[in-house]
């Protein structure tokens, strides 16, 4: 497993679990981020800036932070 930050553009991953605090994980859920669910990284902003991600059928948003506190494989 890896942090879904660390994927490149294109390339796509299963979204295995979490880490950090339970208030994130709560909100990650809401928006669709859930184990089990397939994701694909769209476009990364240069100096840890954030990142889009494909979910289902939507684009979403992560600060670079956050979105290495999704697990991945």
């Amino acid at each position: 497993m890896k942090p879904l930050n660390s994927l490149e553009p294109d390339e796509i991953a299963v979204i295995k679990g979490f880490e950090g605090n339970a208030r994130l994980q709560s909100r990650l859920g809401e928006m669709g981020a859930l184990p089990g669910i397939i994701v694909r990284m769209l476009k990364k902003a240069p100096f840890q800036g954030p990142v889009e991600v494909k979910i289902r059928s939507y684009h979403l948003s992560l600060r670079f932070h956050d979105a290495g506190q999704i697990l991945v494989s």
